[in-house]
Protein backbone atom coordinates (compact mmCIF):
# COMPACT_ATOMS: atom_id res chain seq x y z
CA UNK A 1 0.00 0.00 0.00
CA UNK A 2 1.63 3.29 -1.04
CA UNK A 3 2.75 5.62 1.73
CA UNK A 4 1.52 9.22 1.70
CA UNK A 5 4.76 10.65 3.15
CA UNK A 6 3.40 12.68 6.00
CA UNK A 7 6.20 15.15 6.88
CA UNK A 8 8.41 13.69 9.59
CA UNK A 9 6.87 10.22 9.22
CA UNK A 10 8.26 9.09 5.87
CA UNK A 11 9.33 5.66 7.14
CA UNK A 12 6.55 4.84 9.55
CA UNK A 13 4.93 1.43 9.36
CA UNK A 14 1.33 0.30 9.81
CA UNK A 15 -0.38 1.89 12.79
CA UNK A 16 2.43 4.37 13.42
CA UNK A 17 0.82 7.47 11.90
CA UNK A 18 -2.30 8.65 13.69
CA UNK A 19 -5.60 9.55 12.10
CA UNK A 20 -5.17 13.09 13.47
CA UNK A 21 -1.88 13.43 11.60
CA UNK A 22 -3.51 12.24 8.38
CA UNK A 23 -6.37 14.69 8.87
CA UNK A 24 -3.92 17.53 9.45
CA UNK A 25 -2.27 16.78 6.09
CA UNK A 26 -5.66 16.62 4.40
CA UNK A 27 -6.54 20.01 5.90
CA UNK A 28 -9.04 22.16 4.01
CA UNK A 29 -8.56 19.97 0.97
CA UNK A 30 -8.87 21.56 -2.47
CA UNK A 31 -7.11 18.78 -4.39
CA UNK A 32 -10.11 18.31 -6.68
CA UNK A 33 -13.13 20.49 -7.60
CA UNK A 34 -15.31 18.82 -4.95
CA UNK A 35 -13.59 21.01 -2.39
CA UNK A 36 -15.40 24.00 -3.89
CA UNK A 37 -18.91 22.55 -3.63
CA UNK A 38 -18.91 20.65 -0.32
CA UNK A 39 -20.34 21.86 2.97
CA UNK A 40 -18.20 19.53 5.07
CA UNK A 41 -15.18 17.35 4.56
CA UNK A 42 -16.21 13.90 5.83
CA UNK A 43 -13.01 12.26 7.04
CA UNK A 44 -14.26 9.25 8.99
CA UNK A 45 -15.38 8.23 12.45
CA UNK A 46 -14.96 5.39 14.92
CA UNK A 47 -12.40 3.37 16.86
CA UNK A 48 -8.86 4.15 15.61
CA UNK A 49 -7.84 0.58 16.52
CA UNK A 50 -10.93 -1.17 15.13
CA UNK A 51 -10.83 -4.78 13.97
CA UNK A 52 -13.38 -3.94 11.28
CA UNK A 53 -13.22 -0.93 8.95
CA UNK A 54 -16.09 -0.04 6.64
CA UNK A 55 -15.40 1.71 3.35
CA UNK A 56 -18.23 3.41 1.47
CA UNK A 57 -18.31 5.41 -1.73
CA UNK A 58 -18.66 9.01 -0.58
CA UNK A 59 -20.76 11.37 1.52
CA UNK A 60 -24.42 11.96 0.71
CA UNK A 61 -26.49 15.02 1.51
CA UNK A 62 -26.91 14.27 5.23
CA UNK A 63 -23.25 13.35 5.64
CA UNK A 64 -22.15 16.52 3.85
CA UNK A 65 -24.26 18.63 6.21
CA UNK A 66 -23.18 16.87 9.40
CA UNK A 67 -19.57 16.06 8.52
CA UNK A 68 -19.95 12.43 9.57
CA UNK A 69 -20.31 9.28 7.43
CA UNK A 70 -23.47 7.16 7.45
CA UNK A 71 -26.06 9.31 9.13
CA UNK A 72 -29.77 9.34 8.36
CA UNK A 73 -31.61 6.30 7.03
CA UNK A 74 -28.48 4.60 5.66
CA UNK A 75 -26.76 5.05 9.01
CA UNK A 76 -29.68 3.51 10.88
CA UNK A 77 -29.64 0.54 8.53
CA UNK A 78 -25.90 0.13 9.06
CA UNK A 79 -26.32 0.19 12.84
CA UNK A 80 -29.00 -2.52 12.63
CA UNK A 81 -26.71 -4.59 10.43
CA UNK A 82 -23.83 -4.19 12.87
CA UNK A 83 -26.01 -5.81 15.50
CA UNK A 84 -26.25 -8.93 13.31
CA UNK A 85 -22.44 -9.14 13.49
CA UNK A 86 -22.42 -8.53 17.25
CA UNK A 87 -20.76 -5.14 16.69
CA UNK A 88 -21.60 -1.57 17.65
CA UNK A 89 -20.84 1.64 15.76
CA UNK A 90 -18.35 2.59 18.48
CA UNK A 91 -16.32 -0.60 17.85
CA UNK A 92 -15.74 -0.07 14.13
CA UNK A 93 -14.26 2.62 11.89
CA UNK A 94 -16.22 4.08 8.99
CA UNK A 95 -14.75 6.00 6.06
CA UNK A 96 -15.33 6.59 2.35
CA UNK A 97 -13.25 6.42 -0.82
CA UNK A 98 -13.83 10.16 -1.32
CA UNK A 99 -14.24 12.67 1.49
CA UNK A 100 -16.49 15.25 -0.22
CA UNK A 101 -20.00 14.89 -1.63
CA UNK A 102 -20.28 14.91 -5.43
CA UNK A 103 -22.99 17.37 -6.51
CA UNK A 104 -26.37 15.69 -6.79
CA UNK A 105 -24.88 12.47 -5.37
CA UNK A 106 -23.49 11.62 -8.80
CA UNK A 107 -20.83 8.91 -9.09
CA UNK A 108 -17.30 10.07 -8.26
CA UNK A 109 -15.05 10.76 -11.22
CA UNK A 110 -11.77 8.93 -11.76
CA UNK A 111 -9.71 12.05 -11.08
CA UNK A 112 -11.61 12.68 -7.84
CA UNK A 113 -10.88 9.16 -6.62
CA UNK A 114 -7.22 9.53 -7.61
CA UNK A 115 -6.92 12.79 -5.68
CA UNK A 116 -8.63 11.49 -2.54
CA UNK A 117 -7.81 7.79 -2.28
CA UNK A 118 -4.28 8.22 -0.85
CA UNK A 119 -5.91 9.46 2.33
CA UNK A 120 -8.09 6.36 2.55
CA UNK A 121 -5.01 4.21 2.07
CA UNK A 122 -3.32 5.98 4.95
CA UNK A 123 -6.41 5.62 7.14
CA UNK A 124 -6.28 1.89 6.48
CA UNK A 125 -2.56 1.82 7.32
CA UNK A 126 -3.17 3.75 10.52
CA UNK A 127 -6.04 1.57 11.75
CA UNK A 128 -4.66 -1.69 10.32
CA UNK A 129 -7.94 -3.58 10.75
CA UNK A 130 -8.38 -7.31 10.35
CA UNK A 131 -11.38 -6.91 8.05
CA UNK A 132 -12.25 -4.34 5.40
CA UNK A 133 -15.96 -4.32 4.60
CA UNK A 134 -16.46 -2.61 1.24
CA UNK A 135 -19.93 -1.17 0.70
CA UNK A 136 -21.01 -1.02 -2.92
CA UNK A 137 -19.22 -1.08 -6.27
CA UNK A 138 -16.82 1.85 -5.99
CA UNK A 139 -15.34 0.85 -2.64
CA UNK A 140 -15.14 -2.82 -3.61
CA UNK A 141 -13.53 -2.18 -6.99
CA UNK A 142 -11.03 0.21 -5.41
CA UNK A 143 -9.96 -2.12 -2.59
CA UNK A 144 -9.91 -5.33 -4.63
CA UNK A 145 -8.56 -3.76 -7.83
CA UNK A 146 -11.30 -5.33 -9.90
CA UNK A 147 -13.93 -4.29 -12.40
CA UNK A 148 -16.41 -6.95 -11.28
CA UNK A 149 -19.71 -5.79 -9.81
CA UNK A 150 -20.80 -6.21 -6.23
CA UNK A 151 -23.51 -8.75 -7.08
CA UNK A 152 -20.82 -11.15 -8.33
CA UNK A 153 -18.39 -10.49 -5.49
CA UNK A 154 -20.54 -10.41 -2.34
CA UNK A 155 -21.19 -13.44 -0.15
CA UNK A 156 -17.60 -14.42 0.56
CA UNK A 157 -14.30 -13.15 1.94
CA UNK A 158 -11.21 -12.28 -0.07
CA UNK A 159 -7.65 -12.17 1.28
CA UNK A 160 -5.45 -9.27 0.21
CA UNK A 161 -2.22 -9.12 2.16
CA UNK A 162 -2.96 -8.62 5.87
CA UNK A 163 -6.63 -7.94 5.28
CA UNK A 164 -9.72 -10.04 4.84
CA UNK A 165 -12.12 -8.15 2.56
CA UNK A 166 -15.87 -8.65 2.66
CA UNK A 167 -17.73 -6.91 -0.18
CA UNK A 168 -21.44 -6.25 0.27
CA UNK A 169 -24.16 -3.90 -0.89
CA UNK A 170 -24.25 -0.32 0.33
CA UNK A 171 -26.85 0.01 3.12
CA UNK A 172 -28.40 2.96 1.28
CA UNK A 173 -29.00 0.81 -1.80
CA UNK A 174 -31.24 -1.53 0.18
CA UNK A 175 -33.53 1.41 0.91
CA UNK A 176 -34.38 1.48 -2.81
CA UNK A 177 -33.94 -2.22 -3.58
CA UNK A 178 -35.68 -3.96 -0.69
CA UNK A 179 -34.79 -7.39 -2.05
CA UNK A 180 -31.11 -6.65 -1.34
CA UNK A 181 -31.66 -6.29 2.40
CA UNK A 182 -31.64 -10.05 2.91
CA UNK A 183 -28.23 -10.25 1.20
CA UNK A 184 -26.93 -7.55 3.54
CA UNK A 185 -28.34 -9.41 6.55
CA UNK A 186 -26.68 -12.63 5.43
CA UNK A 187 -23.33 -10.92 4.80
CA UNK A 188 -23.25 -9.23 8.20
CA UNK A 189 -24.08 -12.51 9.94
CA UNK A 190 -21.18 -14.02 7.98
CA UNK A 191 -18.98 -11.17 9.22
CA UNK A 192 -19.90 -11.92 12.82
CA UNK A 193 -19.12 -15.60 12.32
CA UNK A 194 -15.75 -14.76 10.76
CA UNK A 195 -14.81 -12.57 13.72
CA UNK A 196 -15.69 -15.37 16.14
CA UNK A 197 -13.61 -17.87 14.17
CA UNK A 198 -10.59 -15.54 13.78
CA UNK A 199 -9.68 -14.00 17.15
CA UNK A 200 -7.38 -11.00 16.76
CA UNK A 201 -4.50 -12.66 18.60
CA UNK A 202 -4.54 -15.50 16.06
CA UNK A 203 -3.84 -13.16 13.11
CA UNK A 204 -0.45 -11.83 12.10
Amino acid sequence: MPVMHIPGHEHQGPGEVSLDEILSVLGNCQRCPLGETRNSLVFGVGDPHARVMFVGEGPGKNEDLKGEPFVGAAGKNLESLLGLANLTREEVYIANVIKCRPPGNRNPKVEEIEACSPFLREQIRSIWPDVLVTLGNFATQFVLHTEKGITKLRGRFYETGHFAVMPTFHPAAALYHCEWQQFLDDDFRMLGQWLEEHPREARA
